[in-house]
């Protein structure tokens, strides 16, 4: 009796633990997510998109990974005494309810060494880790960079903020 106990405690323990992260997973959402096609032998590109955070608390992304790229890291672009500079950062915060939006000359993903060339058209998989644990999978839809300025025109005069 006590060992069937202890399975089914275990087993409602593990199906709880597996229900929060599928609810924690469903509370962030993707959206306009693009990468940079970029010339032959060029070997970084940025990728760019909109995280929103559904649920009541804060999210920070923590990590991001993909296999066309050696690396990927998190980086912003900040005015430094009137000249722009790109950094890399160690988390992008999504507030609860709300979004962050990673955009040219703001935040955004660098995939750095491309291992692969990237065709316009085609998607890239990336993976975004938050600091609750969970991940999301993306196919980011590559673009060449005159759509990314046309994207953020649009966004412009749309009065969406970015």
């Amino acid at each position: 009796m006590r060992t069937s106990f202890r399975s089914i405690t275990a087993f409602l323990v593990a199906t709880f633990i597996s229900l929060a992260s599928l609810a924690a997973e469903a509370d962030i959402a993707v959206t306009d997510a693009i990468v940079r096609a970029v010339p032959p032998g060029t070997p970084n590109t940025a990728a760019y998109m909109t995280i929103r955070n559904g649920s009541a608390t804060d999210r920070r992304l923590i990590r991001v990974d993909s296999p066309v790229a050696k690396t990927a890291e998190l980086h912003n672009v900040i005015n430094d005494n009137g000249v722009m500079k790109m950094r890399q950062v160690q988390e992008i915060l999504v507030k609860a309810k709300d979004k962050a939006e990673l955009k040219t000359g703001s935040y955004h993903i660098m995939l750095i060494d491309l291992k692969q060339k990237l065709n316009e058209g085609g998607t890239v998989p990336i993976t975004l880790t938050f600091d609750n644990g969970s991940t999301v999978l993306i196919d980011t839809s590559v673009i060449n960079p005159q759509a990314t300025m046309q994207l953020d025109k649009r966004m412009d005069q749309s009065g969406v903020k970015h």
